[in-house]
């Protein structure tokens, strides 16, 4: 493991900032109106009960389709209601010259994705990864996010669907990214003057910083810049945040150590550096770095350590921590205001690096 500045979290949990405390707030009025539910449904069952009980029980038809698998089941509606858009797509396209469905080629088959153009002159490329643990989310939860990074990088943005786990455990997504990677990479020198930048969130971060190592290495094209919002970046750690804002602040750590489960499906990929790209002990020489995180998250801290690393081994990192904000609160932008500020954040750091290079 790289030497780190382990981040000093207060024992008691900061408070939330009104926008925040009112997702909460929806958030638990959903789940005591499911539970709600529940309970009549409970109830109506109990009183037919009785009458069941004297019927005859019915046989199932020899040739009857089997009951669908929970696990799937769950799957695909968790996927559904977590690659919803957060604010109309076509809205979202309108300040943009053009959005653009593409298929990337990899080894396994064309890899969708959708490119963002922005109006005026285009000065780079940045392929934007998106969070949702590895297992969910997809080209509608995060194309607002990329409309509005486009805009203020005045960058080319590649969102890809990169395959997703259990289905695709590690280093599947890995694979995806590299494949995007260097079509985008192509794309930039023919169109936007050759330069490319790696972004994500939450998972998606992991990732952006797993290619950031890999270009160093020469395994894919070097980015200009790395920008990961509140990433995952060390696997299995004991990290004060986790522990602070266990529960009860959108991102539990039960759900985080789940998400991870269904990604990592053999042992030894726990540590493996395209997983923990927090461990690798030599980071120097990486590219710049802009790391942002939320202040009421478990995984707040991972973003803190990795910045602290990075700028003990000489890379330039800008760090910034929004005060009061949840995990994934750049899908919130359109109720946020710190998530619109920390796109825009994101898109000055780029057009800068863009501008450096060129």
């Amino acid at each position: 493991m790289s030497d780190f500045l382990v981040p000093t979290s207060v024992s008691t949990p900061l408070r939330p900032n009104l926008p925040s405390r009112l997702l909460l707030r929806g958030i638990r009025w959903q789940e005591q109106r499911k539970k709600r539910h529940a309970s009549r449904h409970t109830a109506r069952t109990d009183e037919h009960t009785g009458a069941d009980e004297v019927r005859p029980a019915r046989q199932a038809p020899p040739h009857a389709p089997t009951q669908p698998d929970p696990q799937q089941h769950f799957l695909r509606v968790l996927r559904k209601a977590m690659d919803t858009p957060s604010f109309p797509q076509r809205l979202s396209s309108l300040p943009l010259r053009k959005v653009v469905t593409v298929e990337v080629p990899r080894a396994t088959g064309p890899l969708a994705a959708r490119l963002y153009i922005p109006h005026g002159r285009v000065r780079g490329a940045v392929l934007y990864l998106h969070g949702g643990g590895f297992v969910h989310c997809g080209l509608n939860s995060h194309h607002g996010i990329c409309c509005r990074l486009a805009r203020a990088a005045g960058a080319a943005v590649l969102l890809p669907d990169y395959a997703l786990a259990p289905e695709n455990p590690f280093p599947a997504a890995v694979e995806d990214a590299h494949a995007a990677l260097g079509w985008l990479a192509g794309a930039s020198v023919r169109y936007w003057g050759g330069q490319v930048a790696v972004a994500g969130d939450s998972a998606g971060g992991n990732l952006a910083a797993v290619l950031a190592q890999d270009g160093r290495a020469g395994h894919c094209p070097n980015p200009a810049l790395q920008l990961l919002y509140y990433p995952s970046l060390y696997g299995r750690n004991n990290l004060p945040s986790q522990t602070t804002y266990e529960e009860g602040y959108f991102l539990s750590r039960r759900s985080m150590e789940w998400y991870a489960a269904q990604y990592i499906q053999r042992e030894e990929d726990w540590t493996h550096p395209r997983f923990v790209p927090g461990h690798t002990v030599d980071l120097g020489g990486l590219a710049p770095a802009v790391i942002v995180t939320a202040e009421c998250d478990p995984m707040r801290d991972e973003g803190q350590a990795y910045a602290s690393a990075l700028k003990d081994a000489g890379v330039p990192v800008l760090y910034h921590c929004y005060p009061g904000t949840l995990h994934a609160f750049l899908n919130f932008y359109a109720l946020m205001p710190h998530g619109k500020s920390a796109l825009r954040l994101g898109g000055r750091a780029l057009r800068r690096a863009f501008a450096t290079r060129a």
